[in-house]
């Protein structure tokens, strides 16, 4: 196969402790194998996240949080991206930061917010594609997948693929996994999805089963790989071949 190669290490993220994930993404980028370009950590990877006002002194700036992860993207030669909740004056937001090892970095704030992060939380408004060593690659995080419109406008904007990051649930794992394929196959594109695994029990909030599942979905909606919820590393290939012939089957071509 020719094409890059993408990793996702699996994380169970604690919640609150920002010094404490960063170690985290540091050990588990650091073990990746030397042909791993792109590493994918889950929504809220550096902070992990609760609906109450401890959130706030968890939140990193987005110089904090690019300053904690260009060293990690730079000592392994890789591009990370990983999620966080954004400090950025009185605002939070649901934040991925996609971060190069030259520190030159592009940033996504979640434009669908659910739950809890409704009462907490600011939204993003702007659709964000960056370029990747998969090609044009179009930010998503977890609940924006159900969102038929979101994926339109990536179709629109010709990505290759879709990196999504995702803290769902694990009692709708199934869903996680549908909207995956459906993006791949309704875009005919990749998706690399990075969910948490693990679970969230911090005092004063309820505790949360979290589905892990990570998976690469091919750009004709069949998976090619795919975890459990252990905290292991999915790494895969991208085949461009795969996507050049998808796309001309489907008449999906420039």
């Amino acid at each position: 196969m020719t094409g890059p190669t993408v990793a996702v290490p699996q994380l169970a993220v604690a919640d609150l402790r920002p010094e404490r994930n960063v170690a985290s993404v540091r050990e588990r980028t650091a073990a990746l194998d030397d042909a791993v370009c792109v590493a994918l950590f889950p929504e809220y990877a550096l902070t992990g996240f609760v609906a109450d006002e401890r959130l706030g002194d968890a939140a990193l700036t987005r110089a904090e949080a690019v300053e904690y992860l260009t060293p990690i993207a730079d000592e392994n030669d890789i591009d990370l991206l990983a999620g966080y909740v954004e400090r950025d004056g009185a605002a939070l937001f649901n934040t991925a930061a996609y971060v190069r090892p030259d520190g030159s970095h592009r940033i996504y704030r979640k434009r669908h917010l659910w739950g809890g992060e409704e009462a907490m939380l600011d939204t993003g408004t702007e659709c964000v594609v960056v370029d990747t060593p998969a090609g044009k690659t179009g930010l998503l995080t977890c609940y924006d997948l159900n969102f038929v419109a979101e994926s339109a406008e990536m179709t629109e904007k010709r990505v290759d693929a879709l990196f999504v990051i995702g803290a769902w649930p694990a009692a709708h794992s199934e869903n996680w996994r549908l909207l995956c394929r459906a993006r791949a196959l309704d875009g005919v594109r990749w998706v690399v999805g990075a969910g948490r695994t693990g679970q969230r029990d911090v005092a004063g909030t309820r505790t949360t089963q979290y589905a892990g599942r990570s998976l690469v979905v091919r750009p004709d909606g069949a998976v090619a790989a795919a975890l459990g919820r252990d905290e292991r590393d999915l790494v895969y290939t991208l085949d461009r071949s795969i996507l050049e012939e998808q796309r001309a089957f489907v008449g999906a071509v420039d």
